[in-house]
């Protein structure tokens, strides 16, 4: 495969995705028996469906109403909020939300990076490896139901707001970070590609020269570790939906899974195209990276091979 392959199906995925996740939601919404309107809301609870579906858009078949949602979308309009909080608009309900799953997956992403950072030096002791996969044994829901419990015992009907709201996104960022193996991961995860990158020749060289073995090879295993990263921040996002319910936050993964329960269709799909697009930036940003690194290596000093240059590991 050259070089270049890789990266471009890379951002021909980050550009497909954003595409792809209203299509499958409409296509399942549509593959279910009945009326959409009617599985949205049912004749026994809601009267005149049919001109709920005219007022909804599902009146027309699903290729109409995949291709105006994603025009409207183009431009910041997700029409109204059908049950969630039904008229208010759904792109005020995203907005309110984005910035405190932003917060909380940015914190979670703190110990992550300082302990990638600490194996990539070799600073990270070996023997706390147990410690980390033994924490990481417990599930994030556990760790989550347990700090919504502190936080209620402690702020009770208070803590919906100023500190206690603050002290909910510090401990469900610690939840994320450390529950379901992600801290394990990033240590071991960053050791192995720096490990593997120590069998190559130009790095046993450089430690016999006396250079730094870190300086040698982070260029080449860049990729990689962009690769892992990428992969930490996606196993973060998804938790999100759990610990945001758990812990009562009003982000994006609580404001899915109440649209998913009220049926809000419209919700929905704002909300899952809000993590595909923030998905298709992970992509980019790795992509971009691997082009980098591509031209990079290409641009060798003569007398230097670049496949002497690659980096040993895959990306992931």
């Amino acid at each position: 495969m050259s070089w270049w392959a890789r990266p471009v199906i890379r951002l021909m995925a980050a550009l497909l995705l954003p595409l792809a996740i209203p299509a499958l939601l409409t296509a399942v919404l549509w593959a279910l028996p009945g009326n959409p309107a009617e599985i949205i809301c049912p004749r026994e609870i809601c009267q005149g469906t049919e001109a709920l579906a005219r007022r909804w858009g599902l009146d027309q078949g699903p290729v109409h109403y995949y291709l105006t949602w994603l025009s409207n979308a183009a431009t910041g309009s997700f029409g109204n909020s059908w049950r969630v909080q039904q008229g208010f608009p759904v792109a005020d309900l995203i907005w309110e939300s984005l910035p405190r799953t932003a917060g909380l997956v940015l914190f979670s992403l703190v110990p992550l990076t300082l302990a990638s950072a600490l194996a990539a030096l070799d600073w990270m002791p070996r023997r706390l490896d147990p410690l980390w996969q033994l924490i990481g044994l417990v599930p994030a829901v556990i760790l989550a139901l347990f700090a919504a419990a502190q936080v209620e015992m402690n702020y009770g009907a208070q803590s919906y707001e100023g500190w206690p709201l603050m002290l909910r996104l510090l401990l469900g960022a610690t939840v994320l970070g450390f529950a379901d193996g992600a801290l394990a991961n990033a240590v071991v995860g960053t050791r192995s590609t720096f490990e593997e990158e120590l069998k190559q020749r130009y790095v046993q060289i450089a430690v016999l020269r006396g250079e730094s073995v870190f300086w040698n090879s982070l260029p080449n295993v860049l990729p990689a570790l962009v690769g892992q990263t990428r992969g930490r921040v996606l196993h973060v996002m998804s938790g999100t939906v759990v610990v945001e319910v758990v812990l009562g936050i009003p982000g994006l993964g609580e404001l899915l899974f109440d649209g998913t329960l009220l049926q809000d269709f419209g919700v929905v799909l704002a909300a899952a195209w809000a993590f595909s697009l923030l998905s298709s930036a992970l992509l980019v940003v790795q992509a971009g990276s691997e082009l980098l690194h591509g031209v990079w290596v290409r641009r060798h000093p003569t007398g230097v091979t670049a496949g002497a240059m690659e980096p040993a590991g895959a990306v992931g």
